[in-house]
């Protein structure tokens, strides 16, 4: 039974998030082009939301960039660099702990702002704020295995990880077998992180596709011009112009 489901959880399901990832947000851009946006509430406790939204978006660029390089780059590549597992699992574990702590702080204010203002939640959705708490939750399993990985610090642990990513993307059947012995709560990490990706289409997650990175390379600027008030007429002249017997 315990085989059946480890290769259900990290074998077939793994399949099943991405699909519906790539296809729901195809779908959705396609059909419901009008949702694909963040409802705004940047008036309401602006220097909360600046704190935390700045922290966790360098937090989870810095987290993704480390997952997307740590787990997909081919063992023989670090080996030909000269990096050993143990310096790489102390630099992921460091760097990893740094923009996750970062992230975790961001997304606990945002969280906090969205909950228990009432105006802003109100005008928020319930994937607005589940997304927010599963997104928390998934950082907080990230950061508790740290401890864990501090434990065996000589990377062979790591390597499971990442044959087994690399496995699944390149159709390895198998691949499951390779973290079948593994510390729980990398595997709930694991799967936790599997459903963001599934539900990431019915969130307001989606507006990453979105990301302006033009921005970067605009030659133009962005001209602003400040709007003058409208001069107010005098109560006589608005007086005069509503009278009847003018005509």
């Amino acid at each position: 039974m315990s085989t059946w489901l480890n290769n259900a959880l990290y074998g077939w399901y793994p399949y099943f998030a991405l699909t519906i990832f790539l296809l729901g947000s195809l779908l959705r851009f396609d059909h419901s082009q009008y949702t694909w946006r963040t409802g705004s509430s940047q008036l309401l406790r602006r220097k909360q939301l600046m704190w935390g939204s700045n922290l966790f978006h360098v937090g989870i660029l810095g987290i993704f960039a480390g997952h997307f390089v740590g787990l997909l780059t081919p063992v023989a590549v670090f080996e030909a660099l000269g990096i050993s597992h143990t310096f790489k699992q102390l630099l992921a574990m460091t760097a990893g702990g740094i923009a996750g702590a970062a992230c975790w702080v961001g997304i606990a204010l945002l969280a906090h702002r969205r909950l228990f203002d009432p105006r802003i939640r109100n005008t928020s959705s319930f994937s607005d704020t589940a997304i927010l708490l599963l997104l928390w939750v998934q950082l907080t399993l990230g950061l508790s295995t740290i401890p864990v990985s501090a434990q065996h610090l000589d990377g062979h642990e790591m390597v499971k990880f990442m044959d087994w990513a690399q496995g699944i993307l390149t159709l390895h059947p198998g691949s499951a077998a390779l973290i079948a012995d593994v510390n729980p709560i990398f595997k709930l990490h694991l799967f936790l992180g599997m459903t963001i990706f599934l539900v990431f289409p019915f969130t307001r997650l989606v507006h990453v596709w979105s990301a302006p990175v033009w921005y970067l390379g605009r030659t133009g600027y962005q001209v602003v011009r400040t709007r003058r008030p409208v001069p107010r007429r005098s109560a006589d002249a608005a007086a005069g112009s509503g009278n009847v017997g003018d005509d």
